[in-house]
């Protein structure tokens, strides 16, 4: 899937999420509801305008439309992320995690 295609995906779901048609929300992000459909369906990419925008008109950050992968719940896997994260890094910037960590847990 293309970054376009996942960019689409997910301006819907957030719209859907508002509960706002597609005629509203290109109305307040002052586009055409035909410009903001081929978005949504990846078939064009968004000026960085248009993202602040869409962005502005439904109170969320610019960065919530480019948060493609959902959330890891699985500990193992979470485990694993935190591990390669982690992987080939110096004592200087593991003692930096960990103390982190600590004060992470500790509050």
């Amino acid at each position: 899937m293309t970054a376009a295609a996942k960019f689409g995906r997910r301006l819907r779901t957030v719209r859907k999420a508002h509960k706002l048609n597609i005629g509203l929300l290109a109305e307040r992000a002052n586009t055409g509801v035909k410009h903001l459909g081929r978005i949504e369906r990846g078939e064009k990419q968004p000026s960085f305008e248009l993202i602040i925008a869409l962005a502005q008109a439904m109170s969320v950050s610019p960065s919530t439309f480019f948060e493609f992968d959902p959330p890891q719940t699985d500990p193992k896997a979470l485990r694993r992320q935190l591990d390669q994260l982690l992987e080939n890094r110096g004592a200087g910037e593991l003692l930096r995690a960990y103390r982190a960590l600590k004060a992470f847990f500790e509050s």
